[in-house]
């Protein structure tokens, strides 16, 4: 087995470091704790290259291939940690789906300015009362006439605020099954933003709100029995996230080993002390079987959607060692790494929260332990 990347893709993710350090590296602090969803970054990375690289040509896209994309997220995150986010919404989730299931007028009308950084699309899945169980979501979808009405609201939604159109996760019907998708203009009659909040890592986030909001025929990406086709793309969304928790671990490693190579205490090089020799030992070892795990998903997914397992164990490993490195990272740096002045700290902020976004590290497991046991394992109560 060949773990190196190929020609192609070493030149490919030389040249995402050459347009990152020229264009991204300045202002990369200020960039991560602004607000809002950088537009202008989005348009450049779109002229760039960056945005649609796992959507095929003949649909707007680059072509390429989910490593692909991998390597640009994480070649981006090594210089500019928040323009990451950038590559993760271009590439990965809500985009992927439209362009695998939305219709050919959809894809027309909504994907050339998603593609060109001009729209911001999200995914509304989570509900106050339907999180890591997504599949109780009452948000309904009733027909009416040659359409159908939205009723219901989605929390906790990455780039909510901001977003110009929303792939919401409906209930046409009862169970599973019942289940489908529908994409939602931003302005439409009935369609509300609520009051903004944020996150522990300065993301912002709003209640949607869909107040009888009527939905035409032709903005139904998935009906009935969709389920398992959306979450299939979203499994796409879960290896952008663990991708950039790897990578936000790396670069607080990186600037850690940095600090340690120059910072001096008792008269020497923190990185004469054995005690740091260990942590950053521990770290690059965990850093490089992350990796691995990352790039078998994403390899074996070639140009189609990844294997569930794969992703699985993938995302839950990835999550877990780029949060650790980057808490490791910030404890050698001190109260450098501890202050806002350095993008340690940042970093450490945001991959805590992809343990809990996209699938929370415990739900990973319990997908990881039924291939194990090759039996399903019901987390719903028993009515006894």
């Amino acid at each position: 087995m060949y773990f190196a990347l190929s020609n192609e893709q070493s030149i490919f993710k030389d040249s995402v470091l050459k347009f990152s350090k020229q264009h991204l590296r300045d202002g990369a602090l200020q960039r991560a704790h602004s607000h809002g969803y950088p537009t202008e970054i989005a348009r450049l990375m779109a002229d760039n290259g960056l945005m649609g690289l796992t959507i095929p040509a003949d649909r707007g896209g680059m072509g390429g291939s989910l490593m692909d994309a991998i390597i640009a997220i994480e070649t981006v995150a090594s210089v500019c940690p928040r323009s990451a986010d950038v590559v993760q919404s271009g590439n990965f989730g809500a985009i992927r789906v439209l362009a695998e299931y939305g219709t050919a007028e959809q894809r027309e009308r909504f994907l050339a300015k998603l593609l060109s950084g001009d729209a911001v699309i999200s995914v509304g899945m989570t509900e106050p009362d339907a999180g890591s169980a997504v599949t109780e979501l009452r948000t309904t979808a009733t027909p009416d006439g040659s359409g159908y009405r939205i009723n219901g609201s989605k929390i906790f939604t990455t780039h909510g605020p901001f977003a110009d159109i929303i792939l919401a996760y409906v209930r046409f019907g009862p169970g599973t099954h019942g289940i489908g998708s529908v994409l939602i203009e931003r302005g439409t009659p009935g369609f509300n933003i609520g009051n903004g909040s944020k996150f522990m890592s300065g993301e912002e986030w709003a209640t949607l709100l869909f107040d009888n909001v009527y939905v035409p025929e032709e903005n139904v990406v998935l009906k009935e029995g969709g389920f398992k086709k959306q979450i299939a793309g979203f499994n796409v969304e879960r290896l952008g996230n663990s991708a950039r928790s790897l990578a936000l671990g790396r670069y607080a490693f990186e600037e850690a080993r940095q600090w340690a190579m120059s910072r001096r205490q008792f008269g020497r090089l923190l990185c004469e002390f054995q005690g740091v020799q260990w942590k950053f030992a521990d770290m690059r070892m965990k850093l490089d079987a992350a990796q691995l795990l990352l790039y078998r998903a994403a390899s074996n997914a070639g140009d189609g959607f990844p294997n569930a397992d794969e992703t699985a164990i993938a995302k839950a490993y990835c999550n877990t060692i780029g949060h650790e490195v980057a808490g490791e990272a910030m404890q050698v740096m001190g109260g450098m790494g501890y202050s806002s002045e350095s993008l340690v700290e940042y970093c450490y902020r945001r991959t805590k929260g992809w343990m809990i976004a996209g699938g929370s590290v415990e739900i990973l497991k319990n997908r990881i332990s039924e291939s194990v046991f090759e039996r399903h394992f019901s987390q719903r109560k028993v009515n006894s």
